[in-house]
């Protein structure tokens, strides 16, 4: 018997005994004191692999390669010199090559499997800026749930999701990827991913680990290029940037990926000041870090390291503790080790934190846990999944206008046209981080509204084509602006219908990373078409569906109603149609603000007041404004309508006078005739501090479904927690004095009153 088989015979008993004595089970053990023992195993090239990730590089179904980087890679999965794999899915798949780690290389030690599940694995539930929208908690833990249990039975344990990143600039495309511009609201809603997708019990077979993403500051690349330099002050990264990643770590979230960027000049993979100083040693984080793809050899090109040697070192000693795709830990460092260069106390450190998160989802218990192929039958692409996903694509929808009531749709004797490319797309609905699902899986807006039992009369007309050619993930998209085939049947169509519902927007793929835009007007042909029926038949209703917020000037002037339905998913269609008949009163509101111009970003409501705020009443030039547009937004953060109305009354701020605490009171009428749900939405201000402070800034939100006539009585309690806030230097603190207290239905439409603390 050679020594792997030794050592692997021994690992395998001890596993047996430890499921025979649960005293000693490594569920139940102390996990840190076994890491120790396995890392007392290791060489250190073995220590170094488990911070080495590959995404997969070849069929580990199939016939092995027997030359080239293929061989190699295979090779070190053998010698154990791989931790991770990314991008390897399916239960065959994930067992071969599980298979090769645990019982061809010396230890047996099980890889870890990464993938996208960012809104979902083959069902696809709305991008997580439209789930943001929803501002409902339990619904978007449920969705991360379902994504984790679907994903699991795919044979993957670790997602990298959810992106906690605040943007407050629609250019970039990754606001799809995030939940908005607000802080406290991507706080919460982090939380609730990572809770979803993790679970009570990391090491049941149906929860996964999660990644909070990107540390730090990414959603403030400047002038909204995707990954260009971040340049921002203390006050914001402490401020705004780093409150849902620490939010995330009270989660527990496993794993924590850097950001792409520079931040004070430094790449944030090989930003100590970041990942050490504030992650590890302040916060505590007991998880590991991984670095997005190659971003530890993308120094060299930030000219912050020499070459991929010096890469290495600084991501290492910086706190990076797991290589994406750069392969410069397993190919460098070794050898700093043995020059001195590199303390392998921190790559201990690295591959302890890795392997600890591997114990805590069992895999040391069985590697293959997560391979049931039974399983996988059962719940991928599962209908038992469709009302729970139906029903958050449905809370994510936002009403932006709705002039005449137009909307709801009459269920009988109405000639609806539906006007757009968009209209019968199954792809681009859902979304652009969608890796994992089919191509066509979506339902469109089209066929639903053709399902729908409503003695309606429905004509078609597709228009002009949004995109020509193919729609790759990888590829940029050939957006028409020139082909205007179908432009004169469209209007057409429109002409003699009672009510025209325009599907327009972006494709899937015009949001999402690297899908950076400068125009955020309606792209292609589809302004022009828009106005073009709007001449024939000005009784429109247009549906959006987009990754980001949109420049809809003109449409807010002409267009009587007005629908975000944002890319929903896979039930996309039946959501739309079931909030357009009103068997859905909706109830999302805007988690980014929607500019009237792109030159206004980036814009947000919890803004700093300047030595000279706007006064429109002032007789002179000398404020802070643009003199061709608005400060204001279109639509501002916070907003939604409803088909029902509701009225707040009785509106307290009261001091608790056994702390620095107030509580906040408010009735909230319902007086329409249909029933819905209202999200009110609480701010505060600290009129004086020790550093200028936002006009606004949310501190609590309550989501509440009122019947048709009655009405609800809500309580709010703000602590020192909620009222203090972040020094320069990252010191937390709290002071008394007086604070403006704001109540109402978004960020701009609100009552306030004063308090003394």
């Amino acid at each position: 018997m050679n020594f792997k088989h030794f050592i692997y015979m021994g690992i395998a008993m001890l596993i047996l005994s430890c499921q025979q004595d649960p005293k000693s089970n490594y569920a139940s053990q102390n996990i840190d004191a076994q890491v120790q023992e396995l890392l007392a195993k290791m060489t250190l090239e073995e220590k170094i692999g488990q911070m080495n990730q590959y995404s997969g590089f070849m069929d580990f179904t199939g016939p092995e390669p027997d030359k080239g980087q293929a061989a190699t890679k295979l090779d070190y999965i053998k010698k154990g010199w791989v931790g991770s794999m990314l991008n390897v899915h399916g239960v065959e798949n994930v067992r071969a090559v599980q298979k090769i780690a645990v019982e061809e290389s010396r230890l047996g030690i099980p890889l870890i499997f990464g993938f996208d599940v960012i809104h979902g694995y083959k069902t696809i539930s709305p991008i997580p800026l439209a789930e943001a929208a929803s501002w409902n908690l339990e619904a978007i833990k449920r969705s991360a749930k379902i994504a984790a249990e679907e994903a699991s039975a795919a044979g993957i344990n670790w997602t990298f999701a959810p992106m906690v990143d605040i943007s407050r600039d629609a250019r970039w495309g990754r606001v799809m990827e995030g939940a908005g511009e607000d802080p406290f609201l991507g706080s919460q809603i982090a939380k609730a991913r990572i809770n979803g997708f993790q679970g009570q019990d990391l090491a049941a077979s149906h929860t996964i680990a999660a990644t909070a993403k990107h540390f730090a500051g990414y959603g403030f690349a400047e002038a909204g290029r995707d990954y260009n330099t971040v340049d921002v002050g203390t006050t914001t990264l402490y401020n705004v940037i780093l409150p849902p990643f620490k939010a995330s770590l009270e989660a527990d979230v496993k794993s924590v990926m850097n950001a792409f960027n520079v931040l004070n000049g430094i790449p944030a993979t090989g930003d100590k000041f970041l990942l050490r100083n504030i992650l590890k040693d302040q916060w505590g984080f007991q998880g590991f870090v991984v670095s997005d793809w190659d971003s530890v050899g993308e120094m060299v090109n930030h000219g912050y390291a020499e070459d991929g040697r010096d890469a290495a070192k600084k991501a290492v000693l910086a706190g990076t503790d797991m290589d994406m795709e750069s392969y410069h830990f397993i190919e460098q460092l070794a050898s700093l080790v043995e020059d001195g260069e590199v303390d392998e106390n921190l790559i201990d450190d690295a591959a302890g934190r890795i392997l600890k998160v591997k114990f805590e989802l069992g895999l040391f218990d069985d590697p293959y846990k997560y391979l049931s192929k039974d399983r996988e039958n059962e719940l991928v692409c599962s209908p038992k999944f469709k009302d729970e996903v139906l029903d958050i694509a449905r809370r994510s929808i936002v009403l932006l206008k709705n002039d005449n009531d137009i909307l709801p749709l009459q269920k009988s004797n109405q000639k609806i046209a539906i006007i757009g490319d968009l209209a019968q797309d199954k792809t681009s609905p859902l979304g652009s981080w969608r890796i994992a699902a089919d191509d066509g899986t979506a339902e469109s807006l089209m066929e639903a509204m053709q399902a729908y039992e409503a003695n309606n009369t429905l004509n078609y007309a597709a228009g002009p084509q949004l995109i020509i050619g193919e729609t790759k993930f990888v590829k940029e998209l050939n957006v028409n602006t020139t082909d205007r085939s179908g432009f004169d049947e469209a209007v057409r169509t429109a002409k003699n219908a009672d009510v025209v519902i325009m599907n327009l927007g972006e494709h899937g793929l015009q949001s999402g990373e690297a899908r950076s835009r400068t125009r955020l007007g309606l792209p292609g042909l589809q302004q022009e078409l828009l106005e073009a029926v709007y001449k024939v038949n000005p009784n429109i209703v247009l549906v959006l569906q987009n990754g980001r917020p949109l420049t809809l000037n003109w449409a807010d002037e002409h267009i009587p109603a007005i629908v975000e339905a944002w890319q929903l998913g896979t039930f996309s269609g039946s959501a739309i149609t079931q909030v357009l008949y009103g068997d859905y009163n909706p109830s999302g509101k805007l988690p980014m603000s929607f500019p009237r111009h792109v030159g206004q970003l980036p814009l947000y409501y919890n803004h700093l007041s300047t030595g000279r705020p706007n006064d429109p009443n002032q007789n002179d030039v000398f404020r802070s404004h643009y003199t061709d547009e608005q400060n204001t937004p279109l639509y501002p953060f916070g907003f939604g309508l409803s088909y029902t109305n509701f009225i707040y009354s009785n509106f307290k701020v009261t001091p608790l006078t056994s702390s620095n605490t107030i509580e906040v009171t408010v009735d909230v009428q319902n007086s329409g005739d249909m029933d819905g749900t209202e999200t009110v939405q609480v701010y505060i201000r600290d009129l004086v501090a020790q550093i200028s402070r936002p006009v606004k800034e949310l501190k609590a939100f309550q989501q509440v479904k009122i019947k048709a006539g009655e009405s609800e009585s809500l309580s709010f309690t703000l602590t020192e927690e909620d009222l203090g806030y972040y020094l320069p230097n990252g010191e937390w603190i709290f002071e008394s004095g007086e604070f403006e207290i704001f109540l109402g239905y978004n960020s701009q439409d609100t009552n306030s009153k004063r308090i003394e603390l």
